[in-house]
């Protein structure tokens, strides 16, 4: 021992259990201090938004023509503010024949006239800007109408034009009977290929006959593409949604020794011959060049932002394709970004009203593990295009899709009246407008083909047309349940759809949801649980049970969770209420598509 310690009288072994036992102690004060809340990073406008899809032609009518316009939709802006919504992507609103309802483009620099005015689009963006609401346009680069002054010019051969579209010399058999160039068939039914008597050439169409294909392997058309981007960015629009792209490129000729190759069959007994997906359409979707296109508009689209100073402009990629096509219009493993993320069509093809919770936890799990790394997820579970929610699923599980769709991290997208539960529209057969089902439907079958019955004008109230037009007469029929079903009587009853989704988008901007991890696993064949957390912050979980009968679960099992849990939303059909207290042990029942979201103490 040192003599020091000696004369101090001090043991050195009395040292070391005096430090022992100091150190424990500031052990176990630094174990029970409370952690500092995270730092959160700043996210740019659009990485938590909820994006509210407007089809402008049912939306509201302004001026009592029975077709929505765009005064009309500046006159609903309050109730997408109302509604929490941070940005808005319109559905085709340039001048068009109206054949596919405004994605044949005749003119893709000026506003259709049955829909206002370019001086009505403007006051509309400085209105939306005003209330903090961005706005996105849906861009229809795959085709134009065969009335736009870009087809009758390459029709003429004009010099600069003359490839401008997809065009091909018929094949000529023994017989010397004229053919098409190949048997593909198009997304509206029958062959792609269409005779244009002036040129004596064949030209392309994936959809309608009126909506002839641009040649993407001409750069004039690149180019100009470009040009009609810059001009609505400079107008103010705040990015597009980047409507068929799996369709811009074809097989080239030139791999095939000069011609457009068969497809073979799919070998689908479902369809017709003269159906798309008769052939495995494996020559006219998802070819490599499309993605280059891609890549190139987010560089133009980024520098544009960057030269000019504004907040981003963001790409949407409209790609019903498999995952790892999907995946590629995030970027590449070379480094080139793409769109800022393709659309998640999952809860649209993948699931349905006969899916358990295993089933939507595969589905959502799927996307996340295959994007790539520092990506952002988003989820949409209807559209202009598909039957509605309550349709395609079941109206007792609105509050909790709505649910996922605002719990889940990420981009939320909303199709007009899915915050409240707008359902199917019926559209008789004589009343029937959808190319689709025009083209490939009959009395009796035509409800397959038709998305009109999703496009039915918007329920505002219980006043003539729903509140959506002055006129008796709409473009389409308004749902037959309008009088009970509407944003008016929702807003004033005491539990609506309407009030579920404003309670969500709130819910929304709290950090655990905007910043936090997730948990999400399916406690039972019918019930699933999504869990939201962030260190220091409230945990909120969604509790949704999507089947059919009445289930009970044990969340004891749920690590993450810890009382008190008190319910924070509750689906309009449960017996539970807001701040209702939930017992964290025994078993938790739940009726057939209830949905709550409970808020837990912090992790």
């Amino acid at each position: 021992m040192p003599s020091c310690l000696k004369i101090l009288g001090i043991s050195f072994v009395a040292i070391v259990v005096v430090g022992a036992v100091v150190g424990s102690i500031t052990w176990a004060v630094l174990a029970t201090r409370p952690l500092p809340p995270p730092e959160l990073r700043p996210l740019d406008w659009w990485e938590n938004t909820i994006i509210y899809q407007i089809y402008p032609r049912s939306f509201m009518d302004s001026d009592g023509d029975g077709i929505g316009d765009i005064n009309g939709i500046t006159s609903k802006l309050d109730h997408l503010v109302e509604a929490g919504v941070g940005a808005i992507w319109m559905s085709p609103v340039f001048v068009s024949p109206m054949v596919d309802f405004g994605y044949d483009i005749s003119d893709f620099y000026d506003i259709q006239r049955e829909y206002g005015t370019m001086a009505d689009f403007e006051e509309l963006v400085e209105k939306a800007h005003s209330l903090g609401i961005k706005i996105i346009l849906d861009f229809v680069p795959n085709h134009a109408s065969t009335e736009s002054e870009y087809f009758k010019r390459s029709v003429a051969r004009e010099p600069g034009y003359e490839n401008y579209f997809i065009w091909a010399d018929p094949v000529v058999t023994n017989t010397s009977n004229r053919e098409v160039p190949s048997n593909w068939i198009s997304q509206f039914g029958g062959s792609v290929w269409e005779w244009n008597e002036e040129r004596q050439q064949y030209y392309l169409h994936q959809f309608a006959i009126e909506q002839a294909d641009f040649n993407f392997r001409e750069p004039a058309v690149r180019n100009e593409m470009l040009n009609i981007m810059k001009f609505w960015y400079e107008k103010g629009a705040d990015g597009y949604r980047l409507d068929a792209l799996p369709h811009m490129f074809e097989a080239n000729p030139d791999d095939h020794n000069g011609t457009y190759p068969d497809e073979p069959l799919s070998g689908n007994l479902f369809v017709r011959p003269d159906q798309a997906g008769y052939t495995t359409q494996e020559y006219v979707r998802d070819q490599p060049e499309l993605y280059d296109v891609v890549y190139e508009w987010r560089e133009v689209s980024d520098r544009w932002t960057e030269v000019n100073q504004t907040d981003t402009k963001i790409l949407l990629a409209e790609a019903y394709a498999n995952i790892y096509n999907t995946m590629l219009y995030y970027g590449d493993e070379r480094g080139r970004i793409g769109a800022h993320f393709p659309f998640n069509f999952d809860f649209i093809t993948s699931l349905s009203a006969n899916s358990n919770a295993r089933d939507f936890v595969y589905i959502i799990l799927h996307w996340l593990t295959y994007m790539p790394r520092g990506q952002v997820a988003n989820w949409v579970f209807g559209n202009h295009d598909q039957n509605r929610v309550p349709s395609r699923f079941r109206p007792n599980m609105m509050d909790g899709l709505n649910s996922l769709n605002m719990m889940l991290p990420g981009v939320a997208i909303t199709y007009q009246g899915e915050e409240i539960g707008m359902r199917d529209g019926y559209v008789s057969w004589e009343d029937t407008v959808d190319v689709a089902a025009c083209n490939q439907g009959n009395p009796d079958n035509y409800l397959e083909f038709s998305r009109d019955p999703a496009r039915t004008p918007y329920q505002w109230d219980n006043t003539t047309s729903a509140g959506f037009s002055t006129n008796a007469t709409t473009w389409l029929p308004v749902g037959l349940d309008y009088m009970e079903l509407n944003l008016q009587a929702q807003r004033e009853a005491e539990r609506s759809h309407f009030k579920v989704y404003q309670a969500l988008t709130k819910l929304r901007k709290e950090p655990t949801l905007s910043h936090g991890e997730y948990h999400i696993e399916s406690l039972t064949a019918n019930t699933l649980v999504l869990v939201r957390y962030l260190r220091t912050y409230d945990t909120y979980a969604l509790v949704f049970n999507v089947g059919q009968e009445q289930d009970a679960v044990d969340l004891s099992a749920i690590s993450l969770l810890r009382e008190p849990l008190t319910v924070y939303i509750s689906s309009i059909h449960s017996n539970r209420n807001v701040d209702d207290t939930i017992p964290l042990e025994g078993n938790l029942t739940l009726n057939p598509g209830e949905a709550l979201v409970l808020r837990g103490s912090p992790t």
